[in-house]
């Protein structure tokens, strides 16, 4: 999996350094001159490499975008940086950082991929023609991606496609339907060129199935039904993807080369190309800073072992809340009473000793008597690795941008949407329900079009949480005014829920009704304006160089 940082690195030092990176770190407005490059096949693949490296910026300490968003959410939060914090609280602007970075960064890329297409045709017949193809179509894929992210996040954006000088550089929006046409378009043709698999030099590279699985994910945010549950049925048929038996190792180094990752951003400490998201989300105990955690509101949302919500389980018991659970929950969090890097976890203010399981010994419990001990109770999980401990700053773990489980939840959602609902809906829900070590009960057939669009957003929730889809998920379903507004709760500090909240069709907790629900911890008070927070702003500094381009409501 990491073999494509290594071939990059290898190139650089055979060029000058100075001229790679120059190179790398253009904008879209300043592509180097077009004569430099391409002389030969190496320099194109030093080229698209660039592109894929690029894919890794992180907008705030030094984590990459998809592990971030859910802290935005209602599921998560962010203690450490003001702009995130911002953008969960509903209090940014036109000048948030975090907004400006991911803006700039997606640009920068795009702005890459249009130099390599626009010069790339000099090497017409001096090079393999199919490996040509294939570079093409890895590069199309990267901007095409990046084009999903930018329409989700800000709504239509500038549709730039070649590189563009000074000039011309005033670019008006697209249309947020012209822009999915156009990266549906594009992902069709990347699709064509690329294999369904690499040798062990390429693996990381786009693949034949990471372009249709990016097709269909852009296809189901957009209520293109038809087409979301074909080319989410095209990935499964490709026979090449399957679920990997545990749900924990995902995320973890045991789990890099499973077949059910589909396209992954590589790491490696060799290149330098590295992540602190250990550092972000373990607990003090841990040596951690625990500024990036789970909320309440996620942890009651997750089912018990027999399928029934927390309201409504016999299973369910507020003395021992976290038993009898679907084992998502365990594997993505961590909650009071497990073993988290071989400390018992616990966050109950009373609680100033615990046991560091490695030495079998009571000692201080930094993550209840330190001031910036989570503010919520929990941890993060996800991401975690043992085998960061004492590098947390450094990690190497790829991060999962697409993987299997999320293609057969579009398959099963846009054929619920489309009112197309067969066996092979169950089927998709039920393999990620069931897959071993998670286990839950299959969904019984017979259910109407909104008891299984109930079903498969909860789903969404409980496998893909903190992989940074909620966002979307939530803005899409037209749920964000209704749960990113109002208090983001964490647990009572010294106590527990005196009885289970109600849950309702969306996986959401109602505390009004819980007895001591004054006692919990108010982490954070949002507001949300719906005419407004639907969509991000564009960074103001770019509607100022670009009087073209006009600012999103509300900003």
């Amino acid at each position: 999996m990491k073999k494509i940082h290594y071939w990059f690195l290898l190139a650089c030092l055979m060029l000058s350094t100075t001229a790679c990176e120059d190179y790398l770190e253009r904008f879209p407005l300043e592509g180097p001159a077009d004569q430099s490059y391409f002389a030969n096949a190496s320099e194109l693949e030093l080229a698209v490499n660039g592109c894929y490296k690029g894919m890794n910026f992180h907008p705030t300490d030094a984590m990459p975008t998809q592990l971030l968003l859910d802290d935005c959410t209602d599921l998560g939060w962010d203690r450490n940086n003001s702009t995130l914090q911002q953008l969960g609280k509903g209090s940014h602007d036109s000048n948030n950082g975090f907004v400006k970075s991911v803006w700039d960064n997606s640009y920068k890329i795009i702005g890459r991929c249009n130099f390599i297409l626009d010069n790339m045709g000099k090497l017409d017949g001096k090079m393999d023609a199919t490996l040509q193809a294939r570079y093409r179509a890895e590069t199309r894929f990267v901007r095409a991606y990046m084009y999903h992210y930018l329409i989700e996040l800000f709504g239509g954006v500038p549709l730039v496609t070649k590189t563009v000088g000074l000039s011309d550089s005033q670019v008006p929006k697209g249309s947020k339907e012209d822009c999915v046409t156009f990266i549906l378009s594009e992902l069709d043709d990347a699709a064509k060129d690329l294999p369904v698999s690499y040798d062990a030099k390429n693996v990381g590279r786009a693949t034949k199935g990471a372009a249709l699985a990016t097709k269909a994910r852009t296809a189901l945010y957009n209520a293109k039904w038809d087409v979301a549950a074909k080319a989410a049925k095209d990935v499964m048929d490709l026979n090449v993807h399957k679920l990997h038996p545990n749900y924990g190792e995902l995320f973890s180094y045991k789990g890099q080369t499973s077949n059910e990752i589909i396209f992954a951003l590589q790491y490696l400490k060799t290149s330098t190309v590295i992540h602190s998201t250990p550092q972000n989300f373990l607990s003090r105990n841990a040596q951690g800073a625990s500024n990036k955690v789970p909320g309440q509101i996620l942890i009651d949302s997750y089912e018990c072992t027999d399928g029934l919500s927390i309201d409504k389980s016999p299973l369910y018991n507020p003395k021992d809340p976290f038993k009898n659970r679907d084992p998502r929950l365990d594997f993505t969090v961590a909650v009071p009473g497990s073993n988290y890097f071989n400390f018992k976890f616990e966050t109950h203010k009373d609680s100033v000793k615990t046991i560091n399981y490695t030495t079998g010994a009571r000692v201080d419990n930094q993550d209840a008597i330190h001031a910036f001990a989570t503010y919520t109770g929990y941890c993060w999980r996800k991401y975690t690795d043992m085998t960061d401990k004492d590098d947390r700053s450094n990690s190497e773990l790829n991060v999962t941008l697409i993987r299997y489980a999320e293609v057969l939840l579009i398959y099963a959602e846009a054929k619920i949407e489309a009112n197309q609902i067969d066996q092979s809906v169950y089927d998709a829900i039920n393999a990620v329900r069931q897959r071993p070590t998670v286990n839950m009960p299959a969904i019984k057939t017979g259910k109407t079009q909104a008891e299984l669009r109930s079903v498969i957003r909860k789903e969404r929730k409980y496998e893909l949480t903190n992989e940074g889809f909620r966002l979307m998920d939530i803005r899409r379903w037209k749920l964000a005014d209704k749960l990113l507004a109002g208090n983001f709760l964490g647990r009572i500090p010294k106590g527990l829920l005196a009885t289970a909240p109600s849950i309702d069709a969306n996986g959401t907790p109602d505390y009004s009704t819980v007895p001591n629900k004054a006692d919990m911890r108010v982490v954070e008070v949002r507001i949300f304006k719906p005419e407004r927070d639907y969509l991000w702003p564009i960074p103001y500094i770019e509607t100022v160089t670009n009087k073209a381009l006009t600012q999103n409501p509300g900003y």
